[in-house]
Protein backbone atom coordinates (compact mmCIF):
# COMPACT_ATOMS: atom_id res chain seq x y z
CA UNK A 1 0.00 0.00 0.00
CA UNK A 2 1.24 3.20 -0.72
CA UNK A 3 2.10 5.50 1.88
CA UNK A 4 -0.48 6.91 4.04
CA UNK A 5 -0.31 8.95 7.14
CA UNK A 6 -1.04 7.06 10.86
CA UNK A 7 -3.55 7.87 13.38
CA UNK A 8 -5.52 6.97 17.01
CA UNK A 9 -8.19 6.72 18.77
CA UNK A 10 -9.64 3.45 16.40
CA UNK A 11 -11.68 0.80 18.30
CA UNK A 12 -10.22 -2.33 19.63
CA UNK A 13 -11.99 -5.72 18.36
CA UNK A 14 -14.04 -7.06 21.81
CA UNK A 15 -13.56 -3.56 23.72
CA UNK A 16 -15.98 -4.02 26.69
CA UNK A 17 -18.45 -0.80 26.56
CA UNK A 18 -19.39 -0.71 29.99
CA UNK A 19 -17.25 1.37 32.49
CA UNK A 20 -14.23 0.60 30.66
CA UNK A 21 -10.85 1.48 32.52
CA UNK A 22 -9.08 4.30 30.59
CA UNK A 23 -6.96 2.98 28.13
CA UNK A 24 -2.70 3.65 28.31
CA UNK A 25 -0.73 5.50 25.65
CA UNK A 26 0.47 1.82 24.93
CA UNK A 27 -3.10 0.54 23.95
CA UNK A 28 -3.48 3.07 21.70
CA UNK A 29 -0.51 3.00 19.96
CA UNK A 30 -1.67 -0.41 19.49
CA UNK A 31 -5.20 -0.09 18.11
CA UNK A 32 -3.59 2.33 15.88
CA UNK A 33 -0.83 -0.05 14.64
CA UNK A 34 -3.64 -2.57 14.12
CA UNK A 35 -5.86 -0.25 12.17
CA UNK A 36 -2.85 0.92 9.76
CA UNK A 37 -2.01 -2.67 8.88
CA UNK A 38 -5.39 -3.78 8.50
CA UNK A 39 -6.84 -2.65 4.10
CA UNK A 40 -7.85 0.60 3.89
CA UNK A 41 -10.64 1.47 1.66
CA UNK A 42 -9.08 4.25 -0.69
CA UNK A 43 -10.64 6.73 -3.01
CA UNK A 44 -7.14 7.84 -5.12
CA UNK A 45 -8.24 11.02 -6.93
CA UNK A 46 -4.68 11.42 -8.46
CA UNK A 47 -5.66 8.19 -10.48
CA UNK A 48 -9.67 7.54 -10.26
CA UNK A 49 -12.24 9.76 -12.23
CA UNK A 50 -13.86 12.20 -10.13
CA UNK A 51 -17.00 10.98 -11.82
CA UNK A 52 -16.91 7.59 -9.53
CA UNK A 53 -17.18 9.62 -6.27
CA UNK A 54 -20.23 9.77 -5.65
CA UNK A 55 -20.86 6.21 -5.89
CA UNK A 56 -17.69 5.41 -4.00
CA UNK A 57 -18.89 7.59 -1.25
CA UNK A 58 -22.68 6.03 -1.27
CA UNK A 59 -20.86 2.94 -0.88
CA UNK A 60 -18.10 3.09 1.86
CA UNK A 61 -19.97 5.55 4.34
CA UNK A 62 -18.25 5.11 7.89
CA UNK A 63 -21.11 4.35 9.65
CA UNK A 64 -21.81 1.30 7.16
CA UNK A 65 -18.75 0.16 7.11
CA UNK A 66 -17.45 -2.30 10.00
CA UNK A 67 -13.83 -2.10 11.28
CA UNK A 68 -13.79 -6.11 11.45
CA UNK A 69 -15.72 -7.12 8.90
CA UNK A 70 -18.53 -9.97 8.68
CA UNK A 71 -17.03 -13.12 8.06
CA UNK A 72 -21.29 -14.25 6.89
CA UNK A 73 -20.84 -11.77 3.64
CA UNK A 74 -17.84 -12.54 3.57
CA UNK A 75 -15.96 -9.32 4.51
CA UNK A 76 -12.96 -8.74 6.07
CA UNK A 77 -11.65 -5.47 8.69
CA UNK A 78 -11.00 -2.21 7.33
CA UNK A 79 -8.39 -0.02 9.33
CA UNK A 80 -9.49 3.66 7.47
CA UNK A 81 -11.46 4.75 4.36
CA UNK A 82 -9.77 7.80 3.45
CA UNK A 83 -9.25 10.22 0.18
CA UNK A 84 -6.31 11.47 -1.07
CA UNK A 85 -6.09 14.89 -3.00
CA UNK A 86 -4.99 15.37 -6.62
CA UNK A 87 -1.80 16.81 -4.73
CA UNK A 88 -0.61 13.93 -2.76
CA UNK A 89 2.13 12.55 -2.58
CA UNK A 90 3.88 9.84 0.10
CA UNK A 91 5.81 10.79 2.94
CA UNK A 92 9.34 11.27 2.85
CA UNK A 93 10.19 11.75 6.20
CA UNK A 94 12.80 9.45 8.37
CA UNK A 95 10.50 7.84 10.42
CA UNK A 96 12.92 4.61 11.51
CA UNK A 97 15.78 7.51 12.19
CA UNK A 98 13.29 9.25 14.17
CA UNK A 99 12.38 6.05 16.18
CA UNK A 100 15.95 5.97 17.30
CA UNK A 101 16.67 9.07 18.24
CA UNK A 102 13.63 9.08 20.26
CA UNK A 103 15.04 5.50 22.16
CA UNK A 104 18.15 7.59 22.66
CA UNK A 105 16.50 10.45 23.54
CA UNK A 106 14.70 8.49 26.66
CA UNK A 107 17.78 6.51 27.78
CA UNK A 108 20.13 10.08 27.89
CA UNK A 109 17.95 11.42 30.73
CA UNK A 110 16.71 14.62 29.23
CA UNK A 111 13.41 16.01 29.85
CA UNK A 112 10.79 15.22 27.15
CA UNK A 113 9.31 18.14 26.35
CA UNK A 114 7.32 19.17 23.31
CA UNK A 115 10.14 21.57 21.79
CA UNK A 116 12.19 18.74 22.31
CA UNK A 117 9.80 16.23 20.41
CA UNK A 118 9.94 18.94 17.82
CA UNK A 119 13.18 19.52 17.81
CA UNK A 120 13.29 15.33 16.79
CA UNK A 121 10.72 15.99 13.86
CA UNK A 122 12.52 18.66 12.65
CA UNK A 123 15.96 16.84 12.14
CA UNK A 124 14.18 13.73 10.32
CA UNK A 125 11.78 15.71 8.18
CA UNK A 126 8.82 14.19 9.79
CA UNK A 127 6.21 16.92 9.72
CA UNK A 128 2.92 16.12 8.62
CA UNK A 129 0.14 16.80 11.39
CA UNK A 130 -3.71 16.64 11.39
CA UNK A 131 -6.68 18.05 12.69
CA UNK A 132 -9.35 15.29 14.32
CA UNK A 133 -12.41 15.54 15.25
CA UNK A 134 -14.87 13.16 16.95
CA UNK A 135 -18.18 12.09 16.08
CA UNK A 136 -21.23 9.74 16.54
CA UNK A 137 -21.50 7.08 14.41
CA UNK A 138 -24.54 7.89 12.27
CA UNK A 139 -25.97 10.43 10.16
CA UNK A 140 -23.03 13.06 11.86
CA UNK A 141 -20.04 11.34 11.00
CA UNK A 142 -21.33 10.50 7.46
CA UNK A 143 -22.15 14.43 6.78
CA UNK A 144 -18.87 15.40 8.35
CA UNK A 145 -17.09 12.85 6.40
CA UNK A 146 -19.00 13.81 2.97
CA UNK A 147 -17.74 17.60 3.99
CA UNK A 148 -13.72 17.07 3.97
CA UNK A 149 -13.39 14.36 1.68
CA UNK A 150 -14.74 16.56 -1.34
CA UNK A 151 -12.66 19.02 -0.21
CA UNK A 152 -9.86 16.22 -0.40
CA UNK A 153 -11.33 15.43 -3.99
CA UNK A 154 -11.00 19.16 -4.62
CA UNK A 155 -7.43 19.36 -3.38
CA UNK A 156 -8.18 21.89 -0.73
CA UNK A 157 -7.04 19.21 1.50
CA UNK A 158 -4.67 16.61 0.44
CA UNK A 159 -5.62 13.69 2.22
CA UNK A 160 -8.47 12.48 4.61
CA UNK A 161 -9.09 9.66 6.73
CA UNK A 162 -12.22 8.13 8.73
CA UNK A 163 -12.59 5.50 10.95
CA UNK A 164 -15.15 2.53 9.95
CA UNK A 165 -17.60 1.49 12.59
CA UNK A 166 -17.20 -0.68 15.15
CA UNK A 167 -20.65 -2.08 16.13
CA UNK A 168 -19.17 -3.85 19.70
CA UNK A 169 -18.21 -0.15 20.81
CA UNK A 170 -20.22 2.76 21.48
CA UNK A 171 -16.43 4.60 20.73
CA UNK A 172 -17.04 7.83 18.75
CA UNK A 173 -15.58 7.85 15.08
CA UNK A 174 -12.40 10.01 14.21
CA UNK A 175 -11.76 12.24 11.31
CA UNK A 176 -8.49 13.17 10.13
CA UNK A 177 -7.30 15.87 7.90
CA UNK A 178 -3.64 16.27 6.97
CA UNK A 179 -1.60 19.29 6.36
CA UNK A 180 2.37 18.78 5.39
CA UNK A 181 3.97 20.61 8.34
CA UNK A 182 2.55 21.24 11.61
CA UNK A 183 5.52 23.62 12.82
CA UNK A 184 4.06 26.21 10.37
CA UNK A 185 1.21 27.72 12.44
CA UNK A 186 -0.09 29.80 9.08
CA UNK A 187 -0.42 26.62 7.45
CA UNK A 188 -2.15 24.67 10.35
CA UNK A 189 -4.72 27.67 10.29
CA UNK A 190 -5.49 27.53 6.61
CA UNK A 191 -6.87 23.73 6.93
CA UNK A 192 -8.90 24.82 9.89
CA UNK A 193 -10.32 27.21 7.61
CA UNK A 194 -10.72 25.03 4.71
CA UNK A 195 -12.11 22.23 7.15
CA UNK A 196 -14.58 25.28 8.93
CA UNK A 197 -15.78 26.53 4.89
CA UNK A 198 -17.13 22.56 4.29
CA UNK A 199 -20.07 23.30 7.08
CA UNK A 200 -17.98 21.35 9.68
CA UNK A 201 -18.79 22.89 13.10
CA UNK A 202 -17.78 20.49 15.90
CA UNK A 203 -14.85 20.53 18.17
CA UNK A 204 -11.32 20.00 16.68
CA UNK A 205 -8.18 18.84 17.58
CA UNK A 206 -4.49 19.17 16.45
CA UNK A 207 -1.66 16.56 16.57
CA UNK A 208 1.72 16.14 14.85
CA UNK A 209 1.88 12.93 13.36
CA UNK A 210 5.31 12.48 15.16
CA UNK A 211 3.37 12.16 17.84
CA UNK A 212 2.06 9.21 17.04
CA UNK A 213 5.11 7.43 15.39
CA UNK A 214 6.63 8.01 18.97
CA UNK A 215 3.73 6.42 21.01
CA UNK A 216 2.35 9.65 22.24
CA UNK A 217 -1.36 9.09 22.77
CA UNK A 218 -3.61 10.35 25.84
CA UNK A 219 -2.25 9.15 29.81
CA UNK A 220 1.20 8.93 28.38
CA UNK A 221 4.06 8.95 30.95
CA UNK A 222 5.91 11.75 30.08
CA UNK A 223 2.57 13.72 30.45
CA UNK A 224 2.17 15.65 27.23
CA UNK A 225 -0.71 16.75 26.13
CA UNK A 226 -1.25 14.68 23.07
CA UNK A 227 -2.82 17.64 20.66
CA UNK A 228 -1.30 21.18 19.99
CA UNK A 229 -4.13 23.18 18.62
CA UNK A 230 -8.15 23.40 19.82
CA UNK A 231 -10.53 24.77 17.40
CA UNK A 232 -13.98 25.65 18.86
CA UNK A 233 -16.32 27.26 16.19
CA UNK A 234 -17.68 30.41 17.73
CA UNK A 235 -21.68 30.49 15.89
CA UNK A 236 -22.21 33.71 17.66
CA UNK A 237 -19.73 35.74 16.66
CA UNK A 238 -20.54 37.75 13.76
CA UNK A 239 -18.75 36.50 11.31
CA UNK A 240 -18.54 33.14 12.88
CA UNK A 241 -15.07 32.01 12.99
CA UNK A 242 -12.88 29.74 14.83
CA UNK A 243 -11.00 30.31 18.31
CA UNK A 244 -7.89 28.74 18.09
CA UNK A 245 -6.23 27.69 21.44
CA UNK A 246 -2.23 27.05 21.09
CA UNK A 247 -2.39 24.12 24.04
CA UNK A 248 1.53 24.19 24.24
CA UNK A 249 1.48 27.96 25.47
CA UNK A 250 -2.00 28.09 26.10
CA UNK A 251 -2.52 31.01 23.74
CA UNK A 252 -5.29 32.01 21.78
CA UNK A 253 -4.06 32.16 18.15
CA UNK A 254 -7.52 33.33 16.06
Amino acid sequence: MEDVQVEEDVPKEGAEVENPEPLSAESYAAESMAADTDPWIIFDSRKTPAAEFDGWLETNRPSQVGRFGDEASGKGPVGWIAVLGPGHCPATGDVIGLQASWERLLTSGRTITFQTVKELALNHGVLTGKWLMHLDSGFKVDHAWECVARAALEGKIFQTKVSPRDPKSDRKHVICSYNKDFTDENEVMRLDAVIRATGVKCLLSFKPDVYTYLGIYRNNRWNLCPTIYESKYDLECVPRRSHIINKVTNLEVT
